[in-house]
C-alpha cells in the first residue's frame, strides 16, 4: 500500500462525515471526498435487497453514487447526525466509524433513532474509493410500511 498517515486518513473520514452530516449535495461529496478515479468508486450498503431499494447493491463509478444517493434521498430524510469512534488502519487505508441521527420515511413520516457504521477505504490520495454501509434494515422497513410503534 502506501505511506499515507493514520492522521492524514482521520482528517479526511471526519471532513467525510462532516459533509453529510451537514447535508451536503451528493454532486459535492463526490466532488470533495471521492477519487478522482471515478471508475474505482462503489457504494455498498448492507442488507436484504426486498427491505429498501437501495440494500444489498453494488453502486459502482460516478453514475452508481449518484444513483445510491437519488435513491436513498427519495426514500428518507435525516437529521441530528453526529459521528464518533473513529478507528484507522493506516496500513489498509481503512476508517470504520459509528454514527446516530434521525431518520425519517418520506412517504409514511415515520422517524427512528439510528445507529450505523461506516467503513471507508481510501485511495492513495486519501480520497474514498469504497463506502460501506451497515444500518438498521428492518427499522427502515417498518417505517416504510408504517408499521414502527
Amino acid at each position: 500500500m502506501s505511506s499515507i498517515t493514520r492522521q492524514s486518513l482521520l482528517k479526511a473520514s471526519e471532513s467525510f462525515c462532516t459533509a453529510f452530516a451537514s447535508q451536503a449535495p451528493p454532486s459535492e461529496i463526490l466532488t470533495k471526498h471521492f477519487t478522482q478515479n471515478c471508475n474505482d468508486i462503489i457504494v455498498f450498503e448492507h442488507g436484504l435487497p426486498r427491505l429498501a431499494p437501495f440494500l444489498g447493491r453494488e453502486y459502482k463509478g460516478k453514475d452508481g453514487f449518484l444513483d445510491y444517493f437519488q435513491t436513498i434521498g427519495e426514500q428518507l430524510s435525516y437529521k441530528d447526525m453526529r459521528f464518533s469512534d473513529y478507528l484507522v488502519d493506516a496500513e489498509v487505508r481503512k476508517v470504520s466509524v459509528r454514527g446516530e441521527a434521525v431518520f425519517t420515511n418520506k412517504k409514511t413520516g415515520q422517524s427512528w433513532d439510528e445507529v450505523f457504521r461506516y467503513v471507508l477505504e481510501f485511495d492513495e490520495d486519501a480520497r474514498v474509493k469504497t463506502y460501506e454501509i451497515w444500518a438498521d434494515s428492518g427499522a427502515a422497513y417498518l417505517a416504510s410500511r408504517g408499521e414502527l410503534s
